[in-house]
């Protein structure tokens, strides 16, 4: 299997030109050049800078020159500080993975599909030549799994557009079901030796979603641990995260989950990765902030241990906010501990 050479340790910059109020305020208050250098001072290699469509286009698809400043900002931060940086489309337009019910159509839209296209060749006309220190994320999270054809072959098109420009730049790809470890193998072929297939995990997800007010089922004074016996987290998953949250445990034989179940969970990815040569890495994995800190610490000790073995790229969510910021209050008494494991 590849190594994401330089995209080993990184961090993920959510909440600041994606997820956010779209406003001036909020993109020159939520974070700035002082916040590059902390992260470079943790020794890790990169970030990944979420964005959203509305950032540097207007509802009817003209270019907004001052959202791509920001973008701008960033890359020069990121070289003064050596840090490398991944370009994440995290919402297009007609698509947000967290506005399902309202985007199924993108995929059967060839308006929205070119809308798509056209906006990675204009990131990557501005933005290819820093290949050697910059990756392009496709689209964040595809969450239906009966749209991997149709996303393949759109991924394909748009990839086919990059690379009029950019013919050696990194290109991150990831599967359907929210960028399921388990969807890898659904993804076709990589179009070329420069693509890295992409996954998120937050599992056990009865653990790292605990009390998340946006999960439906999910009460906000439900609390759970981390490890846990395997009964445990199976009626806990039935009860508050239904309709097929548990399937990841169908290929769990210990009775406690614990290390072994990041090795097993991820077995299958990295098998896919080997018969295709192609890198593997995990843009997103963290804890909500309402997990207790013994088990935060617990969590993030075994799954980065898991990555170290297999010499996996990964990008922790998030750096501030959004309800995972590791520099955020709940995390003070384990910060110190904690950032040496990312």
């Amino acid at each position: 299997m590849k190594e994401f050479t330089g995209y080993i340790k990184g961090i993920n910059l959510g909440g600041w030109l994606s997820q956010c109020n779209h406003s001036s305020e909020t993109y020159n208050s939520f974070l700035g050049e002082s916040d590059i250098e902390r992260i470079a001072s943790w020794g890790l290699d990169h970030i990944r800078l979420p964005i959203d469509y509305e950032l540097v286009e207007t509802e009817d698809g003209k270019y907004k020159e001052e959202g791509f400043k920001y973008i701008d900002n960033c890359l020069d931060w990121c070289g003064k500080n050596d840090l490398n940086m991944i370009l994440d489309l995290h919402k297009t337009a007609g698509y947000s993975f967290d506005e399902v019910e309202t985007s199924t159509g993108f995929f059967n839209n060839e308006k929205l599909q070119d809308r798509f296209t056209a906006l990675w060749e204009e990131l990557t006309k501005r933005y290819g030549k820093y290949e050697n220190r910059l990756s392009f994320e496709l689209l964040n999270e595809i969450v239906e799994p009966d749209v991997a054809v149709s996303w393949n072959s759109i991924a394909k098109r748009t990839i086919k557009a990059i690379r009029q420009y950019a013919p050696t730049i990194k290109i991150l790809i990831g599967g359907v079901r929210n960028n399921s470890v388990d969807s890898l193998k659904l993804l076709d072929l990589p179009y070329d030796e420069n693509i890295v297939y992409n996954f998120h995990f937050y599992e056990p997800l009865i653990f790292t979603h605990q009390s998340a007010y946006w999960v439906k089922h999910m009460t906000s004074d439900f609390r759970t641990a981390y490890p846990n016996e395997l009964a445990n987290y199976r009626s806990e998953t039935e009860e508050f995260l239904p309709n097929g949250n548990g399937e990841i445990y169908n290929q769990i034989t210990q009775n406690k989950i614990d290390k072994m179940f990041f090795e097993v969970a991820f077995s299958e990815a990295i098998q896919v990765a080997n018969e295709r040569d192609v890198a593997l890495y995990c843009g997103e994995y963290g804890v909500i902030d309402q997990a207790d800190l013994a088990s935060t610490f617990n969590w993030y000790h075994d799954i980065n241990a898991t990555f170290e073995e297999y010499g996996l790229g990964r990008a922790a969510w998030t750096y501030k906010g959004k309800d995972f910021g590791v520099i955020d209050e709940h995390y003070a008494p384990i910060f110190d501990e904690l950032i040496k494991l990312l």
